[in-house]
């Protein structure tokens, strides 16, 4: 496990000590869903959307670690373009695949535009589309009750996809209906989304850790 792990993280953080039990729960459902080449799927709200992006940006390229390809990826790429593949081979990184569902702006803004209250449904939409049997959601709402993260975590748990929960203050609706919750111990907005920041990262570099040398 990683150097910057769950101990780590609390010596940093002393009050994140009452998520201890449940950070490993979240990094064990994600281990086990990329080691089944399942993928992420990420939504939230205002701060929680850029910290849904800032999840999917640690996870998808190197954070720690280079993360070089393998040697049979760039033999592929080699055959296909020798000049190329040899490029590409330096440069890409492997990824641990992860969406985020706040991104797509063309299709988030026509949905709000052509569906009653589509704001409500648009995150269900997406994971009706992207949402297959083995991957987990990351659900992030402070209050645990943001109504569009709940849509979509009935469309998840539907399509047999896992849902982690991350949230503060007393979990909400939002941690009844979860496979994992990680509560920050705040009641306070600002202060929940200062300690997911440190939650997240730990996740993501004991993700990276345990896939890539």
């Amino acid at each position: 496990m990683s150097e910057y792990g769950i101990n780590e993280l609390v010596q940093r953080y002393p009050a994140l000590e009452v998520c201890k039990e449940s950070i490993e729960v979240a990094y064990h459902i994600l281990v086990d869903c990329y080691k089944g080449g399942h993928k992420l799927l990420v939504a939230g709200n205002g701060g929680s959307c850029a910290d849904s992006e800032h999840i999917v940006g640690e996870l998808m390229k190197g954070f720690k670690k280079e993360r070089n390809l393998s040697k049979e990826l760039i033999d592929k790429l080699n055959r296909v373009d020798s000049k190329r593949g040899k490029d590409l081979s330096l440069h890409l990184q492997s990824p641990l695949e992860a969406i985020a569902l706040d991104c797509h702006q063309g299709l988030n803004t026509a949905f709000i535009n052509d569906i009653p209250n589509g704001g409500v449904y648009l995150f269900a939409q997406q994971m009706l589309a992207y949402g297959k049997k083995g991957d987990v959601f990351l659900a992030i709402s402070t209050s645990g009750n943001s109504e569009n993260i709940l849509n979509a975590v009935v469309v998840a748990k539907a399509l047999g996809v896992s849902v982690i929960a991350l949230t503060g203050k007393k979990g909400g609706k939002l941690a009844e209906m979860a496979d994992c919750t990680i509560i920050a111990p705040n009641d306070e907005t600002f202060m929940i989304q200062e300690y997911h920041l440190p939650i997240y990262h730990c996740l993501c570099l004991m993700l990276e850790d345990m896939y890539f040398d």
